[in-house]
């Protein structure tokens, strides 16, 4: 080996952040009140697609989230020109793929076609949606597989403590979600389906998002032919606001003998139209955002109290949510507890250190351009910002709104969102195990299962 072999290289420094190029989007609102964006992004020969309409429930019950999984489930069962079987033939033929969600506020349709099919892909969804026949046999499948999976479920510890923290937060609002009985999912019949679709979900104030090889004023043609003339629901209904949110006690929900305890920690945040959100989305990310965060190195690495905490901000159309989670062992759930907090009010009260900010900044910045360079990561990013009644733009400006950010701006966006004295915590354990330690913290409260 020679003398100048064995120098190591010197690690390059940083450099400044290169804006990331973003292709233009085009946009046509159709007669029947529909937004369709299409977006050139060739590579391969694919289209990207994400259909949202509105389908808001304002007084959901448990009978409605039973419908809107069975829906999500039936929905590509047939219209009344083609059974299961040749729906997902077509869909074969086209190379294409589809996938429906439904929940509280909308129906959503996901999924990608050869470029070639296009005009094929979005006809066949039109069909779907405006001659939808959810058949008998079809529903009755569907819906003893569902209440078959929301039995299992209801018996996930991470289920139950996901339900029980939407119910903290939400109250009886429908973004409460949780599940309902599973016997309520096995008496939803093919009739309610119908009702329950032709009721509610509306092409207006809704948006198809079409990424890909594809040329923009020839697919909103295509997304003009097929889905133009479909209204669906007259008129659709609006969710009401978001309670607002109070810390209280602990609330504890019962879970004899377990093993682990579930804890989740939250509240509201800003959304991505308010001029704070960057140092927002910095302070969340030094705290547990990221695996390098304060609340991974405490928690996991010093501690060894769980395997992968951390925290995120899910961003909704009518608020932001700030969750925190860890699973932990009983025996340690009011010291796992007491970091959390104690994380949570050092960098509420704390400057965190400019070595710290800059890797937090880096990191956002660096994920957020690369999850935009793929048809499907554009196409998700296009949609949660078109829920949000913003733009591409907003991507452009974010990392340069990002690097504007202070330690002092993290200081104070943590002290008003972090600060543990504001957040509602709830945590799924052996009540017997672990209440004693969890009042030496804060004042305990039983909660019914969810």
């Amino acid at each position: 080996m020679t003398a100048t072999a064995s120098i190591p290289a010197a690690v390059p420094k940083v450099g400044k952040f290169r804006s990331t190029k973003l292709p233009a989007v085009d946009e046509r609102t159709l007669d029947n009140g529909l937004r369709a964006l299409a977006v050139r992004k060739p590579g391969v020969p694919l289209i990207q697609a994400r259909l949202v309409l509105p389908a808001p429930r304002p007084k959901a019950t448990t009978a409605d989230r039973a419908k809107q999984m069975v829906l999500a489930e039936t929905l590509q069962s047939g219209t009344q020109h083609r059974d299961s079987v040749e729906v997902a033939e077509a869909l074969q033929r086209m190379g294409a793929n589809l996938h429906v969600r439904a929940d509280s506020e909308d129906l959503r349709l996901q999924g990608a076609a050869l470029s070639p099919s296009l005009a094929d892909y979005l006809g066949l969804i039109a069909e779907l949606l405006a001659e939808p026949a959810f058949p008998k046999g079809e529903v009755e499948i569907e819906r003893a597989r569902k209440a078959q999976e929301v039995l299992l479920q209801r018996s996930e510890p991470a289920m139950i403590a996901r339900t029980a923290f939407k119910r903290r937060l939400f109250g009886e609002h429908p973004y409460a979600g949780g599940l309902p009985e599973p016997e309520t999912v096995a008496g939803i019949t093919a009739a309610d389906l119908r009702r329950y679709f032709t009721s509610l979900v509306s092409a207006r104030n809704g948006f198809l998002i079409l990424v890909g090889d594809l040329r923009p004023a020839k697919a909103l043609d295509a997304a003009e032919a097929a889905l133009g003339s479909w209204t669906g629901a007259a008129k659709a209904s609006r969710l009401p606001a978001l309670p607002a949110v109070e810390s209280g006690p602990i609330l504890l929900v019962d879970r004899p003998g377990a093993a682990q305890s579930n804890i989740r920690i939250g509240g509201p945040a800003l959304t991505r139209r308010d001029a704070g959100l960057p140092a927002l989305l910095l302070a969340n990310m030094i705290y547990g955002g990221y695996f390098s965060s304060r609340l991974v190195e405490n928690i996991r690495e010093r501690k060894g109290y769980t395997y992968s905490p951390r925290s995120w901000i899910d961003h909704q159309p009518l608020g932001s949510v700030l969750t925190i989670q860890a699973d932990v062992g009983t025996e340690v759930t009011a010291p796992a507890l007491l970091e959390m907090r104690y994380e949570l009010g050092r960098i509420a009260t704390v400057p965190v250190s400019t070595d710290e900010l800059d890797a937090a900044r880096r990191y956002l910045i660096g994920t957020t351009a690369l999850s935009t360079q793929t048809q499907s990561g554009l196409a998700e990013y296009l949609q949660t910002l078109s829920l949000a009644g913003l733009g591409l733009d907003y991507l452009r400006e974010l990392p340069k709104r990002l690097e504007k950010v202070t330690v002092d701006d993290v200081r104070d966006a943590a002290a008003e969102y972090l600060a543990p004295a504001r957040l509602p915590t709830v945590i799924v354990g052996d009540t017997k195990a672990i209440r004693d330690s969890l009042e030496t913290l804060d004042t305990v409260e039983d909660a019914p299962q969810p």
